[in-house]
């Protein structure tokens, strides 16, 4: 991918977090994030660490047991196999989220259901 940037790639939706993939390898995957106030990317704990570069806004980042409230500048890195979750709070946010190895499609389902049934903590049911 050529060079791009947090404006370049842009894009909100009014349904859910917009991911805007910017590179993918079999080792790892970058995104860029843009969630509308409350908007989040369920809780689920994928075989990859991830690491969240808050670039604006504020909002929450899920780690295991931890909450930790994020700003611009703000790095927070959860190892594999630990619940992870982001949500915005009370504004826009933007973030550049990448994973290593990138998560599979069935690690990735407890995001679809949460997001399906508009839970930032999916169910278990």
């Amino acid at each position: 991918m050529p060079k791009t940037s947090i404006d370049d790639e842009r894009e909100y939706s009014d349904e859910k977090f917009s991911a805007q993939g910017t590179f993918r390898s079999e080792h790892s995957k970058v995104v860029c994030g843009y969630f509308e106030p409350d908007q989040f990317i369920p809780v689920h704990a994928p075989d990859s660490d991830v690491t969240v570069v808050v670039q604006q806004g504020t909002g929450i980042v899920r780690d295991g047991d931890d909450e930790h409230d994020v700003e611009p500048g703000d790095v927070v890195s959860v190892p594999a196999g630990v619940e992870r979750g982001v949500r915005a709070e009370g504004e826009r946010l933007e973030a550049v989220l990448v994973t290593a190895p990138p998560p599979t499609d069935a690690e990735h389902e407890p995001v679809r259901k949460g997001l399906k049934n508009e839970e930032f903590e999916p169910s278990s049911e």
